[in-house]
C-alpha cells in the first residue's frame, strides 16, 4: 500500500522514520495485558509493534481506502480489530475500560479531539499521541508563558501531561511544514481540582482567553466583578495567562455556589 496517496483533507503526514517508530513504541510500553486503540493508523508505521506485542488492538480510520487495507493486512488476526470511523464521533467507552489510546493525530483536528477524549477519561489509562509542536507546547505551558491558554488549563484540570520528545517533518511522507512532538497523557489520580460546573468554567477560561491582551478584570467583566475576582484570590489587573489552573477552577465553583451562571 506504498502506493497510497496522503490525502489533504484528512491532514495525512505518514510516520516513515523507523528510529522514531521504535521510540514512540519504547514510550508506550505495550503488553499482552494492554487493550490498545490506535486513532489515525494509516499506513500502519506503528500499528504493526502494537499488533505483535498487545492483548488487543483496535484502529480508528476515517479514510476507507486505508481502512480496507488494514483489514486485509490483519486479517485472521483475532487481536487487532479496525474500525471505519471518525474519532471524533467515536464513542471509546464501546471498546472497553482500562483503554490505552495512541496516534498520530491529524493536526486540523487535534484540539477538538483532546477535549473530546478528556470528557471520556474515566475510560482511558493513558494516551501517546504525536501532535504538532506547537500544540504539545501549548498542552504543557506554565503560568505566565506565551503559550499557556485555554488547551492548557482545559487540560490540566483532568489530565498529567508530559511532553516525551520533538520529531523533525523529515520522518513523514510527505513532511509537514512544522516540528511535531510526543506527549504522554495521563487521568489525574482522584479530583484535584473538584469542578463544580464543568460548563461554566469551560465559559470563563474561553472568555478569558478570547481577549488575553486584556486584563481579566476586562476580560471577564461581562460576567463577574472585582468581587468575584478578590474572593477567589485573583488580582483584577493580571493578564488570564497569569493565573493559575486551580484560581479558575475556585472562580467557577465560587460562581457556581452563588448560583451564578456567567450572566449580568
Amino acid at each position: 500500500m506504498s502506493g497510497h496517496r496522503a490525502r489533504k483533507r484528512f491532514g495525512q503526514h505518514f510516520l516513515a522514520d523507523p528510529g522514531v517508530i521504535g521510540e514512540i513504541v519504547h514510550s508506550i510500553r505495550p503488553t499482552g495485558d494492554d487493550l490498545i486503540v490506535e486513532i489515525g493508523p494509516g499506513l500502519g508505521a506503528i500499528t504493526r509493534p502494537l499488533a505483535a506485542r498487545a492483548g488487543a488492538l483496535h484502529l480508528i480510520e476515517l479514510d476507507r481506502d486505508l481502512a480496507a487495507m488494514l483489514r486485509r493486512r490483519f486479517a485472521g488476526v483475532d487481536r487487532v480489530t479496525v474500525h471505519e470511523a471518525d474519532a471524533l464521533d467515536f464513542d471509546f467507552g464501546s471498546i472497553g475500560n482500562s483503554l490505552r489510546i495512541v496516534g498520530n493525530l491529524p493536526y486540523n483536528i487535534s484540539t477538538p479531539l483532546l477535549f473530546r477524549l478528556v470528557a471520556q477519561r474515566r475510560v482511558i489509562t493513558d494516551m501517546h499521541f504525536m501532535l504538532q509542536k506547537e500544540v504539545v507546547d501549548r498542552m504543557t505551558a506554565a503560568p505566565g508563558r506565551k503559550a499557556y491558554g485555554r488547551l492548557t488549563i482545559m487540560l490540566g484540570c483532568h489530565m498529567q501531561v508530559e511532553a516525551l520528545f520533538d520529531v523533525a517533518p523529515g520522518s513523514f511522507d510527505p513532511p509537514p511544514a512544522v516540528m511535531s512532538a510526543v506527549a504522554r497523557l495521563e487521568p489525574l489520580a482522584g479530583r484535584p481540582y473538584d469542578i463544580s460546573d464543568q460548563a461554566l468554567l469551560e465559559r470563563i477560561v474561553r472568555q478569558a482567553f478570547s481577549q488575553r491582551r486584556k486584563t481579566v478584570r476586562n476580560a471577564l467583566k461581562t460576567l463577574l466583578d472585582d468581587d468575584d475576582l478578590a474572593a477567589a484570590g485573583i488580582e483584577p489587573e493580571l493578564r488570564p495567562e497569569a493565573i493559575g489552573i486551580g484560581q479558575y477552577v475556585a472562580l467557577s465553583n465560587l460562581l457556581a455556589a452563588g448560583g451564578h451562571d456567567g450572566r449580568r
